[in-house]
């Protein structure tokens, strides 16, 4: 997880699975969406706070707020608005975060606004070029516009280190229109403007059947340097597992694109709790002093086999007004030192009867994350029930551990951020005393 400012991020040579700086170091992307984007005036505070607490991503939308270029007619672009994404840049890259910059996110250009995702100024009724959506994405004028626009971008950004990756479009199968054809015009145009930087796209919420398709085909794109997937705790969701505990919603939906047999990292890269239908952001952040719930969506997607946290939506709802940066750190802390490249990290669960434990077992080491499975977000949340505490627990490791020699074990606590010394016995190990979730490390040496 070091940092290098000069650096730039890519698919890592040595796993695909996961991601590095261009010097060869590791990186995973600690972090969250930036969506609405803070005004210009706490561009300084709100960098501050994320690298003090570890947190080396972000997402932004371009197509909105203080960073929207295109905001008043269609094809012309705001000077200031480059010059703010400049500074933002500028000061995220001189702290070490990487920040992946998403071009649009609107649905459908109608003659009058009604939706919050419209952009009426494209339409032919308001002097734009496009008679409709589909005008836009298929027809050569809107292509060739939107070339343009991104033509613009690379004058002005152009290989920029601090960038992690150009995203085509927010959860583009929901415009009113085809979107496959288009981004395979698109993407290798980013490759070909910005050649330092990765290239993807993204879809809506995993949260019904018919999307498993939808993802499918996208994680297999030419060109799609990344395997992103947005999922939600919404009890609106399709799925039974959107209403599941945070941790198997988040697992699963890595798992889900691991199905695809993709030679790519896989990233949550939305994920969040909703009201049902994704009517507005969920009652339970403001009953979550501690953080359970984002703390489960940093830690899940990672030990299933991500190569980063889950990337948590509505941030001042789940970060900023509970104050609760410091589990970005926590999260830093569990990992630091470990290079997942070098690992080849395999994912697994190890069996236990009352807890749920996400393993990553690599060439010298194991990391695993051990959830209670009496505590979620409906115990601790809804009916008020605290977390116990799990105590004289045991944990068998002796099939995990078959066949390597133990040089040390460590216990960490993400929620009092103590480091404890274990030991395995009979191929079981004792686990301190914790709440709710403790993390395992193992360092060995594979037998001869």
């Amino acid at each position: 997880m070091v940092n290098s400012t000069g650096d730039f991020v890519r698919v890592s040579p040595r796993d695909p699975q996961y991601f590095e700086l261009s010097n060869g170091k590791p990186y995973i992307p600690i972090g969250f969406n930036l969506v609405p984007a803070p005004a210009e005036e706490d561009f300084e505070s709100v960098i501050r706070k994320m690298a003090d607490n570890k947190i080396n991503y972000c997402r932004l939308w371009l197509g909105s707020g203080v960073f929207d270029v295109e905001h008043t007619r269609s094809g012309e672009y705001d000077e200031a608005r480059a010059v703010l994404l400049k500074k933002f840049l500028k000061l995220a890259g001189s702290r070490g975060i990487k920040v992946k910059l998403c071009l649009e996110y609107f649905r459908d250009i109608p003659a009058k606004k009604t939706l919050w995702s419209d952009r009426p100024w494209h339409n032919e009724a308001n002097g734009g070029p496009f008679k409709n959506m589909e005008d836009f994405l298929n027809g050569d004028r809107g292509r060739e516009q939107f070339k343009r626009k991104l033509a613009w971008y690379a004058q002005r950004i152009g290989d920029d280190p601090a960038v992690f990756s150009w995203e085509l479009w927010n959860e583009m199968n929901c415009v009113k229109g085809p979107w496959v054809p288009w981004t395979k015009v698109m993407l290798p145009e980013l490759h070909r403007l910005f050649p330092k930087n990765m290239a993807m796209q993204s879809l809506g919420s995993f949260d019904c059947g018919p999307m498993r398709e939808q993802y499918r085909l996208l994680c297999g794109l030419d060109g799609n340097d990344v395997a992103q997937v947005h999922r939600y705790l919404d009890l609106g969701g399709n799925l039974e597992i959107c209403h599941a505990p945070i941790d198997q919603m988040a697992a699963d939906a890595v798992k889900e694109l691991f199905a695809f047999n993709v030679r790519k990292p896989v990233i949550l890269t939305e994920t969040g709790a909703v009201k049902p239908g994704h009517t507005g952001v969920s009652e339970l952040y403001a009953k979550d002093q501690d953080g359970m719930l984002l703390h489960d969506m940093l830690f899940a997607p990672f030990f299933s086999g991500s190569a980063g946290t889950g990337h948590v939506w509505w941030w001042r709802e789940a970060i900023q007004k509970p104050d609760l940066w410091h589990q970005y750190a926590r999260f830093a802390e569990a990992l630091a030192g470990i290079d997942p490249p070098a690992e080849q990290f395999m994912p697994l669960i190890i069996p236990h009867q009352r807890f749920r434990v996400y393993a990553l077992k690599g060439t010298r080491t194991l990391m695993a994350w051990c959830r209670d499975g009496r505590n979620d977000w409906r115990t601790e949340l809804e009916q008020g029930v605290k977390p116990e505490t799990v105590q004289g627990a045991k944990l068998d490791l002796s099939a995990t551990l078959a066949g390597v020699s133990v040089k040390s074990l460590r216990c960490y606590d993400p929620w009092n951020n103590v480091w404890q010394d274990a030991a395995v016995t009979d191929g079981f190990m004792k686990l301190p005393d914790f709440r709710r979730s403790i993390i395992i490390r193992v360092d060995y040496v594979k037998q001869q």
